[in-house]
């Protein structure tokens, strides 16, 4: 081989390459922007219902088109405690589907006309005005490079065709027997868990197949080994997460590896009947992506129905540890860079779940505050509790700060932004409520109590504003724009209490019905209760665009 050539088509290869992968990127990036209500809408119906999971996985997959980054963001939702380990099963098994559609896109037969799509659309880029039509442009510039990048490792690997050298080394590699099967199955396995990129790796499996560097059955048999490959970048990403995370990067590898294993005995009557279904004559490129499609399809019969057998697979091969593990909203840089419409959800769904704790501490609080007697276990939750969404409020931060340093289209910033301030609403909410604990446990050990008039005024003001909250919470879950009328006048009802409650408590003060101490403890509880609701109202007006 001269050097001339050889480095002529190196280089062919690697520029081809990487402007197909930047085309898989901005086709991603459109498509997100295009369809990022439906995608954030179809993160949300995520259950134990497998079929919903698995067509969920591969739609999502679909519109980001990335197996890999969707695996991705599934290990980090399972190990912020977002998903369960049952429902990540149904959506690996849909985005294995959902990623063959790279493939079927490379083989329509516009090819030619890559540079022109791409052309075009770049003009449409440059001048259009609306967001929404930028980022459509956007999608149709990354198929356009797609295509460009595809043809250009095409003609770059057609040099293969004078190089016998290289030809003899592709004979080492023919699937003829079980043995020449797993070479190939390997080296494909091998490549993409390098490159990260099962698209990539099918997208030069193509090229040289179309080359002729490759014949069908060895393409067939590389596409094994690449979905095997593209198990390694969800692997690395639960490296130090906790073990529901490592878990599901486990069954996503298992249920590969399996699905190969299981296939092998049965290649050359898979081979037949590939070969039955599309005829040899037929485009190569079309051909290879139905082997693609029709492995994934053969996972999901297999595994789908046996999720719960592989739930208690995955259990006992990776146990629990003897301690309570953490979940945090740990962020991947995979995730976070490629899809930002899933990471504004992700960290939605753990706001949400800051709103669920403050409701218990609520519950327990109420608790504290009617018993007479210490309960050290029911307190000490709450404490806990409190730590904990500082630590969550915390991560929420740093994982949005993350997504706002990359290129975001302006829905998703102001999105942003607005989480990060109701998660610090939602954190000083927490404060209050440990407040006001400490202040009940200082009655406790100072042998005060409250008379029975004091208490009910306590406990009915407790309830008004937890129901205050739970309004709140709801309107955030469902993005209510309209709160804020509501939410001023049921603040007022609440300010309007509590300034009813100091002049009874005053009352009883002057009357000598309590003691000065014990009103100085009350009263910094009203005025807790009151801090409560005026940062419940700043959600609200967050919520309405107002702040």
């Amino acid at each position: 081989m001269e050097l001339t050539v050889f480095i002529q088509m190196t280089l062919g290869v690697i520029g081809g390459l990487g402007i197909f992968l930047l085309g898989m990127k901005n086709m991603s990036d459109g498509m997100q922007v295009v369809a990022g209500d439906k995608l954030r809408a179809m993160i949300n119906k995520i259950t134990d219902n497998r079929l919903m999971a698995c067509g969920i996985g591969a739609a999502v997959t679909a519109l980001i088109q990335s197996s890999s980054v969707t695996t991705v963001m599934v290990v980090g939702m399972v190990n912020a405690g977002l998903m369960t380990l049952r429902q990540s099963v149904g959506v690996i098994l849909g985005a294995d589907i959902g990623t063959t559609i790279t493939a079927w896109i490379i083989s329509l037969k516009i090819a030619d006309y890559g540079l022109p799509i791409l052309g075009i659309s770049v003009f449409f880029y440059l001048f259009a005005k609306k967001e929404q039509l930028r980022y459509t442009a956007i999608m149709v510039v990354g198929l356009g490079m797609i295509f460009f990048g595809l043809e250009i490792m095409k003609e770059s690997l057609s040099f293969l065709r004078d190089m016998p050298e290289v030809w003899n080394l592709f004979s080492r590699f023919e699937p003829n027997s079980y043995l020449g099967v797993i070479k190939c199955v390997l080296v494909g396995a091998l490549v993409t868990a390098i490159v990260q990129s099962s698209s990539a790796t099918v997208a030069i499996t193509i090229s040289l197949a179309q080359t002729g560097a490759i014949g069908y059955d060895t393409a067939v048999a590389l596409v094994l080994g690449e979905n095997i490959g593209t198990t390694i970048t969800a692997f690395l990403a639960s490296l130090g997460a906790a073990t529901v995370a490592r878990r599901t990067a486990f069954t996503h590898i298992m249920i590969k590896i399996l699905g190969v294993f299981i296939m092998l005995p049965f290649f050359f009557y898979y081979i037949s009947f590939l070969k039955w279904i599309l005829p040899e004559n037929g485009p190569i490129a079309a051909r290879i992506a139905f082997s693609h499609t029709g492995f994934n399809i053969i996972l999901v019969s297999l595994f789908l129905p046996s999720t719960k057998i592989i739930v208690w697979m995955i259990q006992n091969i990776i146990p629990e540890k003897r301690y309570k593990e953490k979940l945090h909203l740990t962020y991947f840089d995979v995730g976070m860079s490629e899809t930002p419409t899933i990471g504004i959800q992700q960290s939605y769904q753990a706001i949400n779940n800051m709103a669920l704790e403050i409701k218990e501490m609520m519950v327990l609080l109420r608790e504290s505050i009617q018993e007479e007697n210490e309960n050290k276990a029911r307190d000490n939750k709450i404490f806990h509790k409190e730590k904990q969404l500082d630590i969550l409020q915390k991560e929420i931060v740093e994982f949005i700060g993350k997504m706002l340093a990359g290129s975001l289209v302006t829905s998703i910033v102001n999105e942003a932004r607005i989480q990060m301030r109701i998660a610090d609403e939602y954190e000083s909410i927490s404060d209050y409520i440990e407040t006001i604990l400490k202040l009940r446990c200082r009655l406790r050990n100072d042998g005060l109590s409250f008379n029975k008039r004091g208490l009910k005024d306590m406990l009915e003001l407790h309830d008004m504003v937890s129901k205050y909250l739970d309004k709140i919470k709801k309107a955030v879950e469902i993005n209510n724009t309209e709160i804020l009328s509501k939410a001023l006048t049921n603040g007022n009802s609440i300010t309007h209490r509590v300034k009813l409650v100091r002049s009874n408590h005053l009352s009883r003060l002057e009357n000598n019905e309590t003691s000065p101490l014990h009103s100085l403890n009350y009263l910094d509880m009203l005025n807790a209760y009151r801090r409560i609701k005026d940062h419940a109202f700043n959600i609200a007006e967050v919520l309405a665009g107002e702040k």
